[in-house]
């Protein structure tokens, strides 16, 4: 069955030199797309390099990651915004909050948050939201935020019931990576539940971090997607088959304005 990685940084350097057998195994998996989230201006050549090298594979992202928001980050705004100028972007991402490292620009990563919404919003593509020791405040900065032109995927998410439902209130999905397969996260009740639907789920990697288990601890791959698929279909007791399918295409009308361009 066909399988999206809706978030993966195949272009890390943890991936130089394998990374062509890293793709391959991915397809071996099912894996047929992947959507890549840029962190700043250090990731940009990368990431390029790689979605030309698999056109019509691999789509890049342009954003500005919460923790790379430092006292340089309107010089790291700017280049966001030239390149949203420059050529088409699957989405805007990732951008949010992160309190886990540091505290210290919550006001500077806020604004970068706001501003990096109304762009979204202007190029009519979706956002692709990192929140961590933030989620209440991310979710209230979208809902401050939201027009019929703003949707999009609150990415590894790991929230409890009442801030699933306020995301899909807000017409965003729910991100699942290897943390719904972590034994002791709790993630697997909170997704079980009857008002969080299907229709509202997608699967990552966020390679090459948080490997679900049984690869737990080890480099992440989006090969690795398939065992989050598994898991999603065992909780909401679906088919494997089924899991891929809902799944991808929840991916596929989430990036369908890129995918509609990569089609002509």
């Amino acid at each position: 069955m066909n399988l999206i990685d809706t978030h993966t940084h195949l272009y890390l350097d943890q991936f130089k030199d394998d990374r062509d057998e890293v793709m391959e195994r991915a397809t071996e998996n099912g894996v047929s797309q992947f959507f890549l989230p840029n962190i700043d201006s250090t990731s940009i050549n990368d990431m390029l390099a790689l979605e030309a090298a698999y056109p019509g594979r691999c789509f890049a992202m342009m954003g500005l990651h919460p923790c790379s928001v430092k006292d340089n980050y309107e010089e790291e705004l700017q280049l966001v915004y030239d390149w949203l100028q420059k050529r088409p972007f699957c989405a805007i991402g990732e951008i949010g909050l992160d309190l886990y490292w540091d505290k210290t620009h919550l006001e500077e990563q806020k604004d970068a948050f706001r501003r990096q919404m109304e762009w979204a919003k202007e190029l009519e593509i979706p956002i692709v939201i990192h929140t961590r020791d933030a989620m209440d405040m991310a979710i209230d900065m979208v809902a401050e935020a939201k027009d019929d032109r703003l949707q999009g995927i609150f990415h590894c998410f790991t929230g409890n019931r009442e801030q699933a439902l306020r995301i899909i209130d807000l017409g965003f999905y729910l991100g699942l990576g290897g943390v719904l397969t972590f034994k002791n996260s709790g993630l697997d009740k909170v997704i079980a539940d009857a008002d969080i639907g299907l229709d509202k789920l997608v699967v990552e990697t966020d390679a090459p971090y948080l490997a679900p288990t049984p690869k737990r601890g080890k480099r992440n791959e989006s090969s690795y997607v398939r065992l989050v698929a598994e898991k999603l279909a065992a909780i909401k007791e679906v088919s494997y088959d089924e899991a891929c399918r809902r799944t991808s295409e929840n991916a596929t009308a989430i990036f369908s304005k890129i995918l509609r361009a990569e089609a002509f």
